[in-house]
């Protein structure tokens, strides 16, 4: 946990304010332990997660968006890739 709160200040993931008239979000660690194939411990890992899930529609938001790329953008994307010969990765 201290290394990803380490991690979050380092990367200015966040910055801290006082909401004025504002529900606050709380937060939840989500811990996973990873094995080598051998099944012996390769390290445990520490998430600080939002739970969103508390907040009410019309009260806390008014909207939600989820940005989505459209498939003749990709289509471009790949085959600029393809044509530039570039690594690509998802």
């Amino acid at each position: 946990m201290k290394e990803e709160i380490k991690l979050i200040e380092k990367n200015n993931t966040w910055e801290l304010v006082h909401p004025k008239n504002k529900d606050i979000i709380g937060v939840k660690w989500i811990y996973k332990i990873k094995l080598n194939s051998d099944g012996s411990l390769n390290k445990c890992k520490a998430r600080l997660v939002a739970k969103g899930y508390t907040q009410q529609a019309g009260i806390d938001y008014n909207e939600t968006y989820a940005p989505v790329a459209r498939l003749d953008t990709i289509r471009t994307v790949v085959a600029l890739v393809a044509q530039k010969n570039w690594k690509i990765s998802q």
